[in-house]
């Protein structure tokens, strides 16, 4: 297939591009202004566009369809050739769905944590052998890239953003996915450029559980007030699950996090509530797909973070620097 990036260069969109491309497939883009890492990880895999410029000549009736991203306006060149050539417009979330209509998706929502919960879930399928597709918002280890799309996987795991999809499609990215399997880690204000309010952000989580598919499962955070309110709407047919902190101590010698579990202990190389919280939240995604709760912690005690969310990015016997990604003041 041949598919045409507009705004190739967003964190997601690259992503995208690099995996359709290992797909096989041949993919062109185009963008006024790309930065690192992305630039640098599109020319690894000769998907750097030769100039950054728009270039409605790159949009013929040869695409079989063309991916939007975010970063790109309404006016752009290059989307007014391909609407008069009706070539398929998707956004990137919207395409993800299409690509997954035949897998078990498995979306990760809430305003705090999406990705640091996805990263754990993909730690430990990856640990127990078990093939998933996927979409993080951060570079992992033990992974090439941050999207992963095949023809053989059961799974597709989606960190859920609420954010717009396009700049010609306003729905929240998470409304696209209707998962089968979901987990909402809490809700706070945010994004408040695109929702003026709380109560319309709110909105969009509650229009979240409606969507989900028939029979689906619904793994919330039980200390959130607004989630509680929230699942008693959610259909009938909808299984809800809650989650809180696991039963854990801290080693007072090693500082670690210890989880005890029906008498067994694991280390923990995270720490701090939030990231316990987490990482429950992550254990009953996991648990849903059948990986058992003693596999699941064994798999998880070597899991450091994901990139730029309490990273360490160095230490000495007087103090350790972290890292974060707390672009909101709820984050901070």
């Amino acid at each position: 297939m041949n598919y045409h990036f507009i705004a190739i260069g967003g964190a997601a969109m690259h992503n995208l591009a690099i995996a359709l491309h290992l797909k096989g497939n041949h993919i062109t883009g185009s963008d006024d202004e790309i930065f690192e890492p992305s630039k640098s990880r599109l020319k690894k895999y000769n998907l750097l566009p030769d100039e950054f410029a728009w270039k409605p000549e790159k949009i013929s009736n040869k695409l079989d369809a063309i991916i939007l991203g975010m970063h790109a306006r309404q006016d752009n060149p290059e989307l007014a050739k391909a609407k008069e050539l009706n070539i398929p417009i998707y956004s990137y979330p919207e395409f993800l769905y299409e690509q997954s209509k035949d897998k078990t998706r498995i979306v990760i929502g809430g305003s705090h944590g999406k990705t640091t919960i996805t990263a754990m879930i993909l730690h430990v399928l990856q640990h127990e052998g078990i093939e998933t597709d996927y979409m993080v918002g951060s570079k992992l280890d033990g992974f090439d890239v941050m999207v992963k799309l095949t023809e053989t996987a059961h799974y597709i795991v989606l960190e859920g953003d609420e954010y717009l999809s396009s700049p010609i499609d306003l729905r929240p990215k998470f409304h696209l996915y209707k998962p089968n399997i979901a987990v909402l880690s809490g809700i706070a204000w945010d994004h408040i450029n695109v929702f003026p309010t709380f109560e319309i952000y709110k909105e969009q989580f509650t229009k979240f559980i409606h969507l989900m598919e028939a029979n689906g499962s619904l793994i919330y955070y039980e200390k959130d007030d607004i989630l509680n309110e929230m699942v008693k709407d959610a259909k009938p047919d909808t299984k809800t699950i809650s989650y809180n902190l696991p039963n854990y101590y801290i080693d007072k010698e090693s500082n670690q996090s210890i989880i005890v579990f029906e008498n067994q202990e694991y280390k923990m190389a995270i720490f701090g509530k939030h990231n316990l919280s987490n990482l429950e939240g992550a254990r009953n995604i996991c648990k849903q797909i059948g990986v058992n709760t003693h596999d699941f912690y064994k798999a998880i005690s070597g899991f450091t973070g994901a990139s730029n969310r309490l990273e360490t990015i160095g230490e000495n016997e007087n103090c350790t620097v972290f890292k974060d990604f707390a672009h909101s003041p709820s984050k901070l």
